[in-house]
């Protein structure tokens, strides 16, 4: 199967490098030496897209978050910016990756490789049934109690989408929050709470049991 990249960098010698390589590998791939080109690309909806992070008509966290609101890709950062916090950034935007500058062509195949199996395997499991009889369907975002709807909004169904693909992982408010409202939302996490109480009162008048736990003074988690 060939699969589909698109590499947004601004560097041209790097970009030639990218496509050649991977294209010899056997990926599909786009280019884009800028945000505007890479917001026209990604109509193609690539695989998994390569992002350089600086960008010169748009900061590449910026087209990062605007991306987002087209694609659900896996998106790995390519940047030459080392601090810890520029890495943080890059994960509040939507990044699902963030890989050094210079980098080694094998190494960076590789995670490629790791992020599209895993989609793969996510992909495969459209549904998925848990204990109690409540049944999952990702694809169309709805949730079946006993066959019957249980109906959530677009923010609740995403944090049981978030914490029901991760069970057991422990979900601190402020990450729920940046996964699922953006880093640069306007309010606080202390919606996240609210959502959840929503969430379980949904349930309880279904007669569903309740699968997101309290972790008391660390956050929530998806019952196994």
């Amino acid at each position: 199967m060939t699969h589909k990249l698109l590499i947004v960098d601004d560097e041209e010698d790097i970009l030639h490098m990218l496509q050649l390589f991977f294209t010899e590998r056997g990926y599909q791939v786009q280019t884009a030496d800028s945000a505007r080109t890479a917001l026209q690309q990604i109509a193609a909806q690539p695989e998994l897209i390569l992002l350089d992070v600086n960008m010169p008509d748009m900061d590449g966290l910026a087209l990062c978050a605007t991306i987002r609101d087209h694609v659900n890709c896996p998106i790995l950062f390519i940047s030459a910016k080392i601090e810890e916090s520029d890495k943080l950034a890059g994960f509040r935007a939507g990044g699902d990756d963030y890989i050094l500058k210079p980098f080694s062509l094998l190494e960076l195949e590789a995670r490629i490789a790791a992020h599209l199996r895993r989609e793969q395997r996510h992909g495969r499991q459209t549904q998925i049934q848990f204990k109690g009889d409540l049944l999952i369907d990702y694809l169309q975002r709805q949730l079946y109690f006993k066959n019957q709807p249980l109906p959530l909004t677009k923010k609740e169904f995403a944090i049981v989408e978030l914490l029901s693909q991760n069970p057991g992982q422990v979900f601190d408010k402020e990450r729920i929050y940046e996964r699922i409202w953006g880093w640069d939302s306007e309010g606080d996490s202390s919606v996240v709470a609210e959502h959840i109480r929503r969430i379980r009162a949904k349930f309880c008048a279904l007669g569903c049991m309740s699968y997101i736990e309290t972790v008391w003074g660390c956050g929530y988690k998806w019952i196994k």
